[in-house]
């Protein structure tokens, strides 16, 4: 029962994997006679702005049309790699390993499906080559293994990089050749020379320049290493400016040796002594300040108690009157 299965699932299998090559091959040709159009619309249209001196319109539209013709070119031989499987499809059915002859031709299949999204059935015929070969095969053939022998024509043609330089001023040169202008290639030339700055690495020139910038600070750190020895915790400019008035107020070498050390000793004494009596006079005006504070408020405080005593006098007074007027009140009653 299970060889009857088998047989039943690779006939099915041979069959499928027909008529989604079939329908690959003819929508292929549908789509390089549309972009054949395609292509001699816009390469009349490049011709239009060479000659109206629209260049940089030119520029930009020459890679759309480089891209449409790898994209025609890689279906070109999909198209071929196709019809070549179609016709072994009896052998894929036979043997359970690839052949060495279509593993180029597959390989290159199921590279192309995923990047194709054109052709629907490329996709359906990597399905049939997953169950058939197994997903190891096909992973090796969509991640550029060396043992996945893509073809490389089909890698460069499918590939997203950008044009370089070189290709796009032939394929202008080409353009203006089959419209038959007089076009001076010159200024083009200069403008795919130039090298632009690319913008994405601007996070280490930032550093590059900062890095840069620091060399002359740490020099001049090192420099004034020497002058703040002395004060380490304060600025070099604080600490020389200190330094500068020790040795103002500091008398100098030459100045000590012509003094006597009679007269230089003196000097400072009396500066000292000046220096106590000043302190001397602003203590005892400080102190005679607080005594005169003490002694008005001392003042204050007697005024103070002598009225309270005053006015509990006068209540005194007021209510021993009041209470005689009311016993004379009380005896006349009786």
């Amino acid at each position: 029962m299970s060889l009857l299965n088998q047989l039943f699932n690779r006939g099915l299998l041979g069959a499928k994997c027909k008529t989604c090559l079939n329908l690959a091959i003819s929508r292929i040709k549908l789509l390089q006679n549309k972009r054949d159009v395609q292509l001699k619309q816009m390469r009349k249209e490049i011709a239009q702005f060479l000659q109206t001196g629209q260049e940089a319109i030119a520029r930009i539209r020459v890679e759309h049309v480089i891209r449409e013709q790898n994209i025609w070119a890689a279906y070109e031989i999909l198209e071929l790699f196709c019809e070549f499987v179609l016709a072994r499809v009896p052998i894929l059915e036979s043997q359970r390993e690839c052949p060495s002859e279509l593993q180029e031709a597959i390989a290159s299949i199921i590279f192309a499906a995923p990047r194709c999204s054109d052709l629907p059935e490329l996709l359906q015929i990597r399905n049939l080559f997953t169950t058939k070969y197994g997903k190891e095969f096909v992973s090796a053939a969509s991640e550029l293994r060396p043992d996945s022998n893509v073809n490389r024509e089909i890698i460069e043609k499918l590939s997203i990089r950008a044009p370089s330089a070189e290709v796009k001023l032939i394929l202008l040169k080409e353009i203006a050749e089959e419209y038959d202008l007089e076009w001076d290639s010159s200024s083009t030339q200069i403008e795919f020379s130039k090298k632009h700055e690319d913008l994405l690495d601007g996070t280490n020139q930032l550093c590059a320049r900062a890095a840069g910038s620091d060399v002359p600070t740490r020099q001049s750190s090192l420099n004034s290493k020497p002058m703040s020895e002395g004060c380490p915790n304060m600025p070099a400019k604080r600490n020389q400016g200190i330094q500068e008035q020790i040795q103002a107020s500091t008398p100098s070498k030459s100045s000590v040796s012509m003094i006597s050390p009679d007269r230089t000793a003196p000097s400072a004494m009396d500066h000292k002594n000046g220096q106590t009596s000043d302190i001397k006079t602003e203590s005892k005006s400080q102190a005679s300040d607080i005594l005169e504070r003490a002694r008005a408020a001392i003042a204050f405080a007697e005024r103070a108690s002598a009225s309270a005593r005053a006015a509990a006098e006068l209540v005194n007074v007021k209510y021993g009157s009041w209470m005689q007027e009311g016993k004379s009140i009380q005896c006349s009653n009786e």
